[in-house]
């Protein structure tokens, strides 16, 4: 199925980015780190039992680059103040590019909330370059730092895991992952501060009552879409 292009959205007039937020550089750095990807491209991961797998790479919303330097993607919200339609999905997307970005967003904190506000609010206005939002800075801030330890999750899974010694999991560095990030947060796994965490983690999982299943599409979407389905 082809990818739905950025034009089919709602798009909207705004005030010029400044030259930083358009600069190249700035562009290029929206990924793991300033190491570009192509949509989708595939990759090779080897799980616990020693297996590769191959499955889809990153996603580069690069049609977002082509919008004029006035023009945002249009993000409505419900009367909850939750982001809906599928402008909300691109924008969800969009998120979890920048909190793959080691540069803007860096693995190496315990948890979000030591991530520098500096850091968040970087990502906010790189988001609000390319979006008009009618959601509060607050819930996207949440929803940065929930794609964040999803990351950190995924990078553990797919990096530390399937490693045994401390000296092959500091050398099992990520594509794109800037090495100074991954030592720490390695050596942060493999103390009890880290292991007691992770069990507290499993405990949380275990007593969660319901599993997402819609893929890219947020619960709110679905509930949206079907609301509107009905007239």
């Amino acid at each position: 199925m082809p990818r739905r292009k950025v034009r089919s959205h709602r798009i909207v007039q705004g005030t010029p980015n400044s030259a930083e937020t358009n600069s190249t550089e700035q562009q290029t750095a929206i990924g793991s780190s300033n190491v570009p990807v192509t949509p989708e491209e595939p990759i090779e991961v080897q799980n616990e039992t020693g297996r590769t797998r191959r499955g889809r790479g990153r996603t580069v919303l690069s049609d977002l680059y082509d919008l004029d330097p006035v023009e945002r993607v249009q993000v409505s919200s419900n009367s909850f103040g939750q982001p809906v339609g599928s402008e909300a999905r691109l924008l969800a997307g969009y998120m979890g590019i920048l909190a793959r970005n080691a540069n803007m967003l860096p693995i190496n904190f315990e948890s979000w909330h030591k991530v520098p506000e500096s850091n968040k609010n970087q990502a906010l206005d790189n988001i609000k370059a390319r979006f008009a939002l009618e959601v509060s800075d607050a819930y996207v801030k949440k929803a940065l730092g929930k794609r964040w330890r999803d990351h950190k999750s995924t990078l553990k899974k797919d990096y530390f895991k399937t490693k045994t010694t401390l000296e092959e999991r500091l050398q099992n560095v990520p594509p794109g992952m800037l090495r100074y990030q991954w030592e720490e947060v390695v050596r942060f796994w493999t103390s009890k501060k880290g292991e007691d965490r992770e069990e507290v983690g499993k405990k949380s999982r275990q007593q969660q009552k319901f599993i997402h299943t819609a893929g890219s599409k947020s619960f709110v979407c679905v509930a949206h879409a079907e609301v509107f389905s009905i007239f």
